[in-house]
């Protein structure tokens, strides 16, 4: 049976019920730190556990501006937890400054047919800018919340617009899979109300590449959650009683993808071999099982390369999950997360089923094999 072993997620049950195995890897996590772990793409400190936050600090891009922006306006909901008002002014003083007088360095890095476009991006930003300085003053807290969460949205739509090609080649053995090669945006209706996830390709392309085929081919309509273990995974993608992953009707045959791990700092994913056995044990991944939704391939416990078209939303308790690496993390490829209907995943259990799947946005990204899986 593809998917977490029963061993795996007995000791995931554990370690979220007591929080000790979660203090350990917080103390590992701040020896990480010390000893030097980077990443220009994620700020360090204590886990992101917002995928929305994740996907927009995962995106190739190299622009010091958008981060600094990016930063100021994530700061603000961890400073309203404390109600350091000072410090909250401060943060939207720096991204208005940055708006209103960096708009040249943010241009730097789009492409001349794309910046009037970004320009009325940038203009959108700062007048929503004007109304979260006015809720600042005021202390207004829901305001203040809607306000930052709506901004920043708006500034992942101007880092995308900074990603000018994908930033590396994936290897040409895999030449005989779909390939995403950028985002899309997949709905999922079920019974108890809809799904809405981004696919990202940018850290795991042909495990991205592969759900995304499967959705536009109509596979997941109708299939059951077939593992609903106490609100910790998720999973689905086997019609019933089969259990046999994806056969590829051009071929007959079984469509397997690899494990698919982009790390902190590398260039390019690593391929079938978990950060474990590499004998990396420092090192974390730029899309973590760290927020509430990420959305993974099962496979086989035993076998890294068994993926095919079972996959599993990870449900977790955030404040029992470590600032660094856990349980799952360099085991299992993250490529996506649900970023609208969270509520929706809670209510769903085994037996519920999935009416339909949707590619949204993003289908043109979705590359098809340059070769016959036969080959």
């Amino acid at each position: 049976m593809s998917g977490l072993s029963l061993p795996v997620l007995n000791v995931l049950k554990r370690w979220l019920k007591t929080g000790i195995l979660a203090l350990l890897l917080v103390t590992l996590s701040i020896g990480l730190c010390a000893a030097g772990v980077r990443d220009s793409r994620l700020p360090q400190g204590n886990a992101i556990t917002d995928g929305k936050t994740l996907l927009r600090y995962s995106l190739p891009i190299d622009n010091k501006q958008v981060r600094e922006l990016q930063k100021s306006l994530e700061d603000i909901p961890q400073q309203l937890r404390g109600k350091r008002w000072s410090a909250i002014n401060g943060d939207v003083k720096k991204a208005t400054a940055i708006v209103g007088d960096r708009q040249s360095d943010l241009l730097a890095s789009v492409s001349d047919d794309q910046k009037p476009q970004v320009q009325a991006l940038i203009s959108q930003i700062s007048e929503s800018l004007d109304s979260l300085k006015a809720a600042a003053e005021a202390k207004n807290r829901p305001q203040l919340l809607d306000q930052t969460s709506s901004i920043l949205n708006l500034v992942g739509e101007l880092e995308e617009y900074m990603v000018q090609k994908f930033p590396f080649e994936v290897p040409a053995e895999y030449s005989n899979l779909p390939q995403l090669k950028g985002r899309a945006t997949v709905k999922i209706t079920t019974e108890k109300g809809d799904i809405s996830l981004v696919v990202d390709g940018y850290t795991a392309p042909v495990t991205a590449g592969n759900f995304v085929d499967l959705v536009q081919r109509g596979f997941y309509n109708g299939l059951p959650f077939t593992r609903a273990e106490e609100s910790y995974v998720l999973q689905t993608g086997d019609p019933p009683g089969k259990e046999q992953g994806f056969i590829d009707p051009n071929t007959k045959k079984y469509r397997a993808i690899p494990l698919e791990i982009l790390v902190r700092g590398d260039d390019a994913p690593i391929y079938g071999i978990t950060l474990e056995d590499a004998g990396r044990y420092r090192d974390q991944p730029v899309l973590p099982f760290s927020a509430y939704g990420a959305v993974a391939m099962a496979r086989p416990e035993s076998e890294v390369n068994g993926g095919s078209s079972q996959f599993f939303f990870f449900l977790f308790e955030p404040e029992l999950t470590p600032a660094g690496l856990n349980l799952l993390d360099g085991r299992y490829t993250i490529f996506g997360f649900v970023t609208e209907g969270k509520d929706i995943l809670q209510k769903l259990k085994q037996g519920d089923k999935i009416e339909s799947a949707t590619v949204i946005k993003g289908a043109e990204n979705l590359i098809q094999p340059q070769k016959s899986s036969s080959d």
